[in-house]
Formats: structure tokens, sequence, C-alpha cells
């Protein structure tokens, strides 16, 4: 049996199947070079998980997602209890629907008394929570199934008609049906055989020409299509350095980093078309819970990919204990931080950024460090690094 998990190598909850597999001897193949926010959005990924979720266990039967309904499906495939349903992938869609019924249940009691999720109006939680509700009411909840949920549902349709949410997401309609767990192939159909056209019939089509096109009147102008507007960044006066060059050589360095990568980066640095910028995360006090705090980084460099042409960025997570800090180095295109992502990628205001002065050895040392992911980095261990580029 070939079951293929779709995760990276260091997701929490990908452990779990992987674990369950080395008990029950089941071979679980991770997809090589998985990259989240990139391969959980391609079409042939979003087949298996509209909400474009991970992990997901590809099988014969069909996508499983969800951790522990992926880990309970690994479980027992070997089983001898013919009780867990009447098939595998049967009792693994009920685990996952248990656990969906359990979070709304709980957001449901927490909205029996509360209009939004925290205070008196809207805020970044509730904007938060109503775009993670969006893909399951228009993709994967029909309404029998919400209805159970009454506060959820008075929620979620009082935040999708507020005007600021409906200018980006237009008119919300929920779901008439459910996608399929297995997709089945549908058998295929036979073509049907050319029939000859009457002769008459195709006299009256050889006979039929195409009306001219009325022409405009005196005055008038066919509007031409106008042209997508480029963003500010691209009318810049040309730069020396290439991004992508840099990237290819960061990506490609696998020895002597400190000789080859990082001189190449200063070898290609262009400081009047490129600047560099520190940030620090303003609220290191809550990051005391280790995975909670790289899934919020993971996020962050999710939501920045409406930047990844004009920007270069390294995240590091840093301790061994909690508090964990977090702390960046950002490469932008332009002497500023480009105005539409301080406008568009809200995580941005949740640190505070100060531009590098690299006439400084000191923060020029800093951004080799950090670039190099040097441990450890200011007198503390590295609990992670991530990239961006």
């Amino acid at each position: 049996m070939s079951l293929i998990l779709h995760s990276g190598n260091r997701n929490k909850n990908a452990y779990k199947a992987l674990i369950a597999a080395e008990y029950t001897g089941v071979e679980v193949k991770l997809v090589p070079d998985f990259e989240m926010g990139v391969s959980n959005k391609t079409p042939e990924f979003l087949k298996m998980n509209p909400i474009g979720k991970v992990p997901v266990l590809e099988t014969p039967d069909g996508p499983v997602f969800e951790s522990n309904a992926i880990a309970r499906y690994v479980t027992h495939l070997k089983a001898d209890n013919p009780l867990f349903g009447s098939s595998h992938i049967d009792y693994a869609e009920e685990a996952a629907i248990s656990a969906l019924k359990r979070a709304l249940g709980a957001l449901n009691t927490h909205l029996a008394s509360n209009t939004y999720l925290v205070g008196h109006s809207v805020t970044l939680a509730d904007i938060v929570m109503t775009c993670n509700l969006y893909s399951g009411f228009t993709r994967l909840m029909i309404k029998s199934f919400t209805s159970d949920f009454p506060h959820v549902e008075r929620y979620f349709w009082t935040l999708v008609n507020q005007p600021n949410f409906k200018k980006i997401l237009g008119e919300v309609k929920q779901t008439e049906s459910v996608p399929p767990v297995a997709s089945a192939k549908k058998p295929s159909q036979p073509k049907e055989s050319a029939k000859p056209k009457p002769k008459d019939e195709s006299k009256k089509e050889a006979k039929k020409v195409e009306p001219p096109k009325p022409k405009p009147e005196a005055g008038e102008e066919e509007e031409a299509p106008k042209p997508k507007p480029k963003n500010p960044l691209d009318l810049l006066p040309p730069s020396k350095m290439i991004l992508d060059d840099w990237k290819k050589l960061y990506s490609n360095t696998k020895t002597n980093f400190r000789e080859v990568a990082i001189k190449g980066f200063w070898d290609m640095y262009d400081p009047e078309g490129y600047s560099l910028w520190f940030c620090d995360y303003k609220y290191n006090d809550e990051n005391t819970v280790s995975f909670v705090t790289l899934n919020k980084v993971g996020g962050f460099l999710q939501r920045m990919d409406l930047a990844r042409k004009y920007a270069f960025g390294k995240m590091l997570v840093i301790g061994s204990e909690p508090p964990f800090k977090v702390k960046g180095l950002w490469l932008f295109r332009g002497q500023e931080i480009p105005q539409f992502v301080l406008d568009e990628c809200y995580d941005m205001e949740l640190y505070d950024w100060r531009k590098a002065d690299i006439a400084d050895e000191a923060q020029k040392e800093r951004v080799n460090q950090m670039i190099e992911d040097h441990e450890p980095f200011e007198g503390e261990p590295l609990l992670d690094a991530k990239c961006f580029k």
C-alpha cells in the first residue's frame, strides 16, 4: 500500500502519523521538498484539500486530512476489528468531522454571549477568524451542517456583510454540496460519431455571413483596455543587484558559507537600489510555546508572499527556554519598506523596524550572522531559522 504524506518534515502534526506508522509497520513517505505556502497552493494539492491545510495523507482510497484523523487511519490499517466502519476512509472522515464539530461547538458557546471575539467592535481577531471560516462556509460546510451552530452562523454572516469585508470578499455564498473525499474516476463516455449533415443544411451554413460590426459614429472611439498599473518599485532606476542571483547563491552554497555566500552578498549589494532592515517582535513575552511561535513566524512569511519579487528575509527564533525571541533581517528594494507591504501585511505592525547602517561594522557583522544562521546569536542558541526567498 502506497501512502504519501504532504507536509514539511518538521511539522509536529505530521509526526503523529509518522510515529504511528512506525509502530504499525506501515510505510508512509513524505513528499520531498515540500514547501509550505507554495506546495499547498498548487491545484493538485487543493483538489485533495480545498482549504489548503497540511498535513494531508494521500491513500489509495482518497485523501485524508486533519492530523488526528490521519494518525487513526494509519493506526487502523492493520486492525482486525471490523467495527471501525465500512472502510478506513469512512472512519477517518468521521474523526475529522468530529474534530471540526468540537471546534465549532466551542466557538458557538463563546459567541452565544458575545457579538465579537473580543470587546464590542471588530478587531483583528475577528478578521482572522472570519477568513478562516470563509473557506469552510464557501467550500465544505453546507447549511444543514452549520445550522447546528447558530451563533457561528450569525457571527460569520454579520462579519462578511460589513462594508470593509464585503469590499474584499464580494458577495459570499454558502456551498450547497460537499466535495467527495475520494475523487472517483468517471467512466469514459464513448464519443459520438460525427453524423454527416444534410446537403441542404450544409448549403445554408455556407451562406451564413457574419453581419458587419457597426462602426462607431463620428466623435466616438472604442475604449482601449486599461494597462495594469505598475508597482512603484518597478519604476525605480535599475539596480546593479539582481535579487534572483543572490537568492540562487544563497540556496546553492552548501560549504564555506561565509567565504562564498556572505562575500557574494556584499559584492552584489547595491545600497542605492536596496536597503537592509532589522525587525524585533514587540510581544516576545507571549512566545511561551515553541511550536506556536514557529507557526507565528511561518504565517508571517506566507503573508509576505506578495513581496517575493522585491525582498529577501531571514527570521530567527532565539532561545532554548521560553519566552522565545523573534528577530529578523530583511532586504527590500528601494530605500524604505515598500508601502504596499505595510498596507497589506498586518504582521508588519507587530514588529519594531530599524534601518541597518552598514557603515557601522557591528551592524554589518550582525547582518552577516543573521544571513548565515550564526549560533549562538547574541549569546543565545537558535531554536530555528526561516528564510524568505
